[in-house]
């Protein structure tokens, strides 16, 4: 009895934990394009080239996540601006469903453990934005149950929904849908070994799991090909991965940064983690150590990957966790704990309400831009999405992908003032130009005679032609 009254105190720790992270939603600005792409699929169909861009249009694009923006555009067709609520209140619940429900007998072990763990979840809060991260999380939760719950059990026929898992990904979130075969390959491998050596533990899968894992992951492997964009979305995650131009300028490609303060929460989630498992009285396995370096290996190359270490290791590292006696004051804690965070969900959520759709720009600058209707516009990359968002042909946008074939590299060699800027200048001929001030590019306009200022404040100004 007072195990279950300790349990329903921690699910509604989760819950509200999830409510409270709502609240910390920022715009970005390709959650915008996101949205017109999926306006544009909900009235004409799929995508398959591009039609948001002046330079690009025509041109094909892998329009990857198209069934998360047809998702999101539908819940706003239906419900307004409450589908930002719904959309990331439901996927965020699952999330926190998925990760802990499965780890309900291990949540009352350690309370203290459990609490602290839990807190760790709000590493996701970079990450709160209505974009499609959020239903990777949920798919790589349920991919790694799946095949953690074979892993246990051999008789488990659970791992055969990870096929199904795959096509799902690979139309929600193509560029990381790639994972669930990953994994089926590594707990393969690593089942193939038996030693010990000092603390660390391999023990061989007996081979039946063995077959099983084997088939799961030629079958996934298959139905990530079942896309819009068919064979192209296997090779698809592994191109992206190898596009420095990419990785380096774009922020939420970048590696993990030691001299950056918010990278500090990640890296003590990976102490923390190798703390538990250094420090406990069990051996450490050898599967769930490989499987410990591969996330954290992700997490360090691009803190796009920073939840998936959280996500794979929450269903490891209540292993190396002992049994603690419980007392009356962990309730009260619990209680205390949950009550402020509701408190916190129910101060912010307003904020919910009254988004509003830029976040670089201003209406007023939105505004003259489509009344003047230009036809071959620079912009900022930063701002592609909410010209996209406003019917406005760009020159850029967030999707970098489809950019990096064409124009991305010329993009910034004339945002940082390249020597052969005047010849980048001369080749686009633009009409307009709308520039970030904090930019070389704005001073180098500045005495360009070519070009005329129509419009400036402090963060940007738009140049004319003559």
């Amino acid at each position: 009895m007072k195990k279950n009254k300790l349990l329903i105190f921690v699910f509604c720790l989760i819950f509200s934990i999830g409510l409270f992270s709502i609240t910390f939603f920022k715009v970005d600005p390709d959650f915008l394009w996101h949205l017109k792409a999926g306006e544009y699929i909900f009235k004409n169909g799929i995508i398959t080239h591009d039609v948001f861009s002046w330079f690009t249009y025509s041109k094909y694009w892998m329009c990857h996540e198209w069934l998360f923006e047809l998702i999101i555009y539908t819940l706003k067709y239906i419900f307004g601006n409450l589908y930002i609520l719904i959309y990331l209140g439901v996927f965020i619940i699952l999330l926190l469903m998925i990760l802990f429900i499965p780890n309900k007998d291990n949540l009352t072990k350690n309370i203290p453990f459990t609490l602290f763990w839990i807190l760790l979840f709000l590493i996701i809060i970079p990450f709160i934005q209505v974009r499609p991260h959020i239903i990777s999380f949920c798919l790589l939760g349920l991919s790694f149950y799946f095949l953690y719950d074979l892993y246990k059990n051999e008789d488990s026929k659970k791992i055969y929904f990870l096929p199904l898992i795959s096509i799902i990904w690979a139309n929600v979130h193509g560029g990381s849908s790639n994972l669930p075969y990953l994994l089926c390959f590594i707990f393969m491998i690593t089942g193939l070994f038996q030693f010990q050596f000092h603390k660390i533990e391999a023990n061989r899968l007996s081979k039946v799991k063995l077959r099983k894992y084997f088939i799961v992951m030629i079958l996934c492997m298959i139905c990530v090909c079942i896309n819009i964009h068919g064979f192209k979305m296997f090779i698809y995650p592994y191109t992206n991965m190898l596009d420095t131009t990419m990785l380096e300028n774009i922020s939420e490609w970048q590696a993990t940064n030691l001299n950056d303060f918010t990278s500090y929460m990640y890296l003590f989630l990976l102490v923390f983690i190798i703390m538990t498992m250094l420090f406990s009285k069990k051996k450490i396995e050898f599967m769930d150590l490989i499987l410990f370096g591969f996330v954290a290996y992700l997490g360090l190359k691009s803190i796009r990957f920073w939840f998936f270490t959280y996500i794979v290791m929450n269903y490891i590292v209540f292993n190396y966790v002992s049994k603690i006696k419980k007392d009356k004051g962990t309730e009260i804690c619990i209680s205390i704990f949950t009550i402020f965070l509701l408190l916190g969900f129910i101060r912010n959520i307003n904020s919910l309400f009254n988004i509003k759709y830029y976040c670089y720009l201003n209406e007023e600058v939105i505004n003259y831009i489509k009344k003047e209707k230009p036809e071959r516009l620079f912009n900022m990359y930063n701002y592609g999405g909410e010209l996209v968002y406003n019917d406005v042909p760009v020159f850029i946008d967030g999707r970098a992908d489809l950019y990096g074939k064409y124009n991305y590299k010329d993009y910034l060699k004339i945002v940082y003032l390249n020597k052969n800027v005047d010849n980048l200048l001369d080749k686009y001929n633009f009409d307009y130009m709308l520039i970030d001030t904090s930019y070389p590019i704005y001073k180098y306009m500045e005495n360009n005679t070519d070009y005329s200022t129509v419009y400036i404040n402090k963060e940007f100004v738009i140049y004319k032609k003559n």
